[in-house]
This record gives structure tokens, sequence and C-alpha cells, in this order.
């Protein structure tokens, strides 16, 4: 059974308990005493009520952080009829369940407008606004966070792999966890087989990567066969028997659709990736390569019995954990718009129980699309573009965001994206604001439907 269906049988136990009540009688609707056994009266319990809900002012995930100081929050987090408007902002506030849905979503649908509204109703389409530079969410007791980053190659023309990764390091280990997808083997065992796009290191790459904060990387990609079979055997063994988790790959294909599971402050998440690019041989029963789909542009039409094998992964991860991320190599390089057929297949994804999917693979970012899933709305970020690559022969390729994710729990609570330049020669993502990171987060948007358009 799993945890989410584990928590609902609980529920369910809990809601059957007895508290004393008959049928037609609430608890809380009871006398200040009833009969004891020798007919005297026994006290009953006082409920305890129930704390008031911290509430949080959200705005668009478009728009610039909003920053405000303690008096200025309780003024607009204060009693029901506060501030209708806001320098010039709508203000909606929703403080229920369902006035808190209808809050965000007209937050969603309005660049310019505010919410107001408790803490377990935020959700990844709004930014929830700091307040004397705290971030609400973010630090919310039992918050997890999880960061993904985009392509990974730090091999051929980038010169120092730790010098490569410095700039960026501080920012991955804030997270929880951290997961990035490695465009290159660590064995080169055999004859390159992709020419001068061959991209092949060693062991000690690893080192590399887990210092800088990496907890778990995909080999569902085009570039972990750039060696032939026996060196993306080593690789996968390097890293089965390592401290980065490894999922995407293996030995066969039963290995290469195994998640790797990882669990952090409570909450178990299940890690998948998926080829749709080629090159990589694809694994079968029998013979070595990555858990593939077959897709335009790269691969020929969708081969729906490919897409099929991977959701029933999908379903049966669900069952196994709390959170399922799925990390896709698929789409077109050098621009900033996903294939149609992404979007089918991320639907599919996400209803057979994906709770966040980020690909990559074009080099370039690409925008966030919102699906609705079984329970909440999912983010499908297309690309992430390249964390270290060393293709300086165009802007878009030397620069990219970091998916920054807040969990709740099993819930996605927070979405945010830290936008880096890579420095040249060094190829070195350095974070960056003012006109670098608006002109990236405005790629991202221009690209993005749902609440993410701008």
């Amino acid at each position: 059974m799993s945890r989410r269906a584990l928590l609902a049988a609980a529920v369910l136990v809990l809601a059957g308990c007895s508290t004393g009540a008959g049928p037609d009688e609430p608890a809380a609707e009871r006398s200040a005493s009833s009969p004891g056994p020798d007919g005297a009266d026994a006290p009953v319990a006082t409920p305890v009520p129930r704390p008031e809900p911290e509430l949080v002012v959200v705005a668009h995930a478009t728009a610039a952080v909003l920053r405000l100081s303690r008096p200025e929050a309780r003024r607009l987090t204060g009693p029901a009829g506060s501030p209708r408007r806001w320098q010039g902002r709508p203000v909606h506030r929703g403080e229920t369940p369902r006035a808190a849905a209808r809050a965000l979503d007209r937050v969603e649908r309005d660049p310019a407008a505010l919410g107001v509204v408790p803490l377990e109703e935020v959700r990844p389409g709004v930014r929830a606004a700091l307040v004397a530079g705290r971030d609400p969410v973010r630090t919310a007791p039992g918050a997890v966070h999880l960061t993904v980053v985009g392509d990974l190659m730090l091999v051929r023309g980038v010169p120092d792999p730790r010098q490569a990764l410095a700039q960026v390091a501080p920012l991955l280990h804030r997270a929880d966890l951290v997961v990035g997808n490695l465009e290159s083997t660590l064995s080169t065992a055999g004859a390159p087989t992709q020419g001068s796009d061959s991209f092949g290191a060693g062991p000690e790459l690893v080192g590399h990567l887990r210092r800088a904060g990496l907890d778990a990387v995909s080999l569902a990609n085009n570039h972990t066969g750039d060696f032939g079979t026996e060196a993306l055997r080593d690789t996968v063994r390097t890293l089965r028997g390592g401290p980065l988790a490894v999922f995407g790959a293996g030995v066969d294909l039963a290995e290469a659709g195994r998640p790797a599971y990882v669990e952090r402050g409570g909450v178990r998440f299940a890690l998948l990736g998926f080829n749709a690019i080629g090159e990589t041989p694809r694994a079968t029963a029998g013979s070595p390569g990555a858990l593939s789909v077959r897709m335009p542009p790269r691969t020929g039409p969708l081969v729906r019995a490919d897409l099929a094998h991977v959701t029933s992964l999908v379903r049966r991860a669900e069952r196994r954990a709390d959170v399922v991320v799925v990390l896709p190599h698929w789409g077109t390089q050098y621009t900033h718009e996903p294939e149609p057929v992404q979007r089918e297949v991320s639907r599919a994804l996400v209803a057979a129980g994906a709770d966040l999917v980020v690909g990559g693979h074009p080099h370039w970012v690409q925008g966030i699309d919102v699906v609705e899933g079984p329970d909440a709305a999912v983010p499908v970020l297309h690309s992430l573009g390249n964390l270290v690559f060393d293709m300086d022969f165009m802007r878009q390729t030397m620069e990219g965001v970091v998916l920054e994710t807040t969990f709740l729990g099993e819930r996605l609570a927070a979405l945010r994206l830290v936008p880096y330049v890579m420095d040249p020669g060094t190829f070195a993502p350095r974070p960056v604001g003012g006109a670098d990171a608006a002109r990236i987060l405005g790629d991202v948007w221009a690209a993005s439907t749902g609440p993410f358009a701008r």
C-alpha cells in the first residue's frame, strides 16, 4: 500500500473512532456532562479549538518578488475586510479552502493581483511574498526542498569541473535533494560513437558532483552510450556503488526503468527518466541502454507501447512513493518552444501519477505548462537549459534556470526559478539578477501557458 493510501486509511480509521456521541448527536454538541457508569455525572472533554491558519500574501508567478515589512504584512493579512487594494493592486482574500481556491485562480489570471490565503493552500502557480526577508513557504515547519538543474556536461571544453560548479554550489547546498541530468559517461572503455560530440570522463567526476551538492543523476539521455556498451555498464556500476543515486539507464530494461527512491524530511521521492532523442541504445530485456520513448522530433512517430511502459512505471512508483518526479530527455535543440508531442506525453505522465515533470536536451530554456492531475495541477517544465556545457556559440546556450521547489508533505507548494549565466572560458554558471534575469525569465514566460504565461 502506498504512503498516500496508508494516510487515507489512517484518516478513515480516525474518523470512525467512537467519540461517545450517538449517531445523531455530534460530539461537539454534547452537554457539559454525561452520566457515568454509576449514574453520576462524568466530565466531558472540551474540544480543543483549531489554531488559526497562517495567512500568506501571494502574487502572480511571473511578477517581481514582493517584499513586505512586518507591519505591511500584518495590514494585508489582518481581519477579513482588510484592504481590497494594495498600492493600486487588487487584493483577493480567501480563508477557507474553497475561497482560497477562488482567490488563487484570480491571482493566476492577473499578473497585477495579490492574494491572501492560508499557507496550506498555497500552490506553485503563485509566488509568496517575502516578509522581512523571510519566505513563509520555504521556512514553513516540515518543508522539504527539491532542486533540479539542467544539462550537465563537465568534459571536452570545460577546463575544470570543480571550478565550473563552484559558483552554483551554495545554491544547491541549500536544498534537501538535488537532481540533474549527467550528459557524459564515467568511462571511456570503448571507441567514441559520436566523434567529437562523444562526452566521456572518469569516476573522479562523481566527487565533483557530490561536493557541489548533487544527490542524484539521470542517465536517460543521448550521451550515456557515447563510448559503447562496456563504458555504459562501467558508468552505471560506478554510480550504483557510490554516493549518488542513479536512474534512467542500466544493464537491461528492468534496471533502466527502476526509479531511484530517496527520502528527505519524511517525504519519499521516486525519480525516473527516459530518453526520446536516440543515440544511446534503448535498453531491452537482454541489453544495456537507456529507458526510452520513441517520439518526434528525433526518433520517429510516438511509439505508444514505449509510452505505456513508462506510464506503468510511473503508476508503480506512485504506489511506493509520496512524490514522483520524471525527467524526460526530449524536444528540439535551440528553441524556446516545446514540440506539440511533449504536451501529449506530459499529460500521460501526469495522468499516471507524476507530481513534477522536468525536461532537458534543447539547450535553451523552454516554457512551463500546468497539467491537471488526479489530485492536483502539475507543473511541466520542458527545459531548464544548460547548467554546464561548452556551447559558447550563442547566448541562449550559455544561460538557464535552476528549479527550486518546496514540498509540504507530499504536496508541491512552491516553485522558483533562479536564472544564471555561464562565465566564458570556465563555463561556470553564475546566478544573476537585474536585466540578465529578466531576459532569461522572459524567455521562459513567453513560451509558457496557464499561470506561468506572461
